[in-house]
């Protein structure tokens, strides 16, 4: 059975103690600077990658989405057999603690479950470790620049495979990024902005940091394998119901993309973003295409709208 961590205290305001504008961690049940949030050397989570997360953000004082990233958390740790004697109540409350603390009304937050360390005198299994909780929220991260969406971003199909999905989930949200980052430099060593990876056998699976699409015929169309289920991907098809848009989810060849109208990528860290080159094919006159723009427009017209928030209750 897996070692469970002692619950930790209910988290209390600390912003007498420091600046926390910039950003804050929650750490043994406390909330600290971002600077201070710290965690110990022999955690599993940083020296074997052995962590599970999830991410959310908050728009405008309230968080989006918030239910889907908790029940996406806790499938995750179940997946790892991770356990941690929080429920999805108590990781809310600690979530809303910590952002209040802030101030931030645009803001990402991550709340992480690491193996933690294993008990003094006990043998190094998994099995015998403490699994631990920590929290950060930071200001509102944006994986593309905004200009950058504006005129769509210039993508590769990178060289490097994504991890097989027989040794790593991809559905479980998890910190070997060894083939991701691999790919990040492959795009910047090309002078581009972002890669796209397939599975090795032509198909292709996600991005560093987000999910593809691809709009053939007036259909959007995203990866059925060697990707992450995005809770922005799943946003992504309510508006496509809502525009009257069709979707599909299946596998996507890369030969596929040659004859594609339009390319987009969804990520909680910024939300639609088109694509206007892949590999220096110019899509859509080299700007975003109708459907991804109108996608785009729709996700923060919809943000302010209040589309699935949960308010934060600020002091």
């Amino acid at each position: 059975m897996v070692a469970r961590a002692k619950a930790p205290e209910p988290a209390t305001d600390r912003s007498k103690e420091g600046d926390l504008s910039k950003g804050a961690g929650l750490i043994d049940g406390k909330i600290v600077p971002i600077a201070d949030a710290k965690l110990p050397i022999t955690d599993w989570g940083f020296l074997r990658s052995d962590v599970t997360y999830d991410v959310a953000h908050v728009w405008k004082g309230s968080f989006f989405r918030l239910d889907d990233h908790l029940a996406r958390f806790q499938a995750s740790m179940k997946g790892l057999r991770l356990s941690i004697p929080m429920d999805s109540s108590d990781i809310r409350r600690e979530l809303m603690n910590l952002v209040r603390a802030t101030g931030l009304r645009d803001a990402y937050v991550s709340m992480i479950c690491t193996r933690g360390s294993v008990k003094p005198g006990m043998p190094r299994h998994p099995k015998n470790c403490v699994n631990r909780f920590y929290s950060y929220v930071l200001p509102f991260v944006w994986v593309m620049p905004e200009d950058m969406q504006a005129r769509g971003a210039h993508a590769i199909m990178a060289k490097t495979p994504r991890i097989a999905p027989e040794s790593v989930d991809p559905t479980i949200k998890n910190f070997h990024w060894g083939d991701l980052t691999r790919a990040m430099f492959e795009a910047s060593d090309a002078g581009a902005d972002i890669a796209f990876l397939t599975d090795g056998h032509g198909h292709l699976t996600e991005g560093p940091g987000f999910n593809i699409f691809a709009i053939i015929d007036g259909t959007v169309v995203s990866p059925d394998r060697g990707a992450l289920e995005g809770i922005t991907r799943k946003s992504v098809f309510e508006l496509c119901d809502e525009i009257g848009v069709p979707y599909q989810i299946r596998p996507l060849h890369v030969s596929e993309l040659e004859g594609a109208d339009e390319l987009l990528t969804a990520t909680t860290a910024g939300g639609v973003m088109p694509v206007s080159r892949l590999d220096g094919r110019i899509y859509g006159n080299d700007r975003p295409g109708p459907i991804s723009a109108k996608l785009r427009q729709r996700y923060w017209q919809k943000h302010e709208e209040g589309w699935h928030a949960t308010p934060i209750q600020y002091d």
